[in-house]
């Protein structure tokens, strides 16, 4: 595909971040059931609901963006790899505080990846002018960013005990 313009760039990263967001949901199931940690199960958890959301502030701005785009034509490819990291995690045989440790790592690289797009597409939003779109995108990279957050803070404690196993 030729990229002619800033609009259909963002239009290509915004396909992009909609394929990570629904293999994220369908990723974080397994992750919930295998988590050991009921403080991590909940993070998990929130954070599953919290992804359908931002799922739903992509729709807004497909909807937006016309019928002749489709939000469903592209896979993303680097969210495929790191979740493809991740349940061969998930299949270990590997002691329970050490699979929550590890879990986090996943998941953190998880929410790296959609800083740096989320990031990329709300700057891409504001210098086309859209301050609707810039200000849905900066909600979900608030929101990725806290939980980023979230997960080191649980780190501190989960990673304690993954030493002792």
């Amino acid at each position: 595909m030729k990229l002619e313009s800033l609009r259909e760039l963002f239009i290509e990263e915004l396909q992009d971040l909609y394929s990570a967001e629904t293999q994220i949901i369908d990723a974080l199931p397994d992750m919930i059931e295998r988590t050991s940690s009921p403080d991590l199960k909940a993070g998990f958890t929130s954070h599953l609901e919290q992804t359908r959301q931002h799922v739903a502030r992509l729709d807004r701005i497909f909807d937006q963006l016309g019928d002749d785009v489709d939000r469903d034509d592209k896979t993303c490819k680097g969210m495929q790899g790191i979740l493809k990291d991740g349940k061969e995690l998930l299949k270990s045989d590997a002691e329970p505080e050490v699979l929550d440790a590890g879990m986090i790592a996943a998941a953190q690289r998880v929410e790296h990846y959609e800083i740096a797009g989320y990031g990329t597409v709300r700057t891409y939003a504001q210098l086309l002018g859209r301050n609707e779109w810039t200000q849905l995108l900066e909600q979900t990279l608030q929101e990725e960013k806290d939980t980023d957050v979230k997960l080191s803070q649980l780190s501190n404690r989960i990673n304690v005990g993954a030493r002792a196993a």
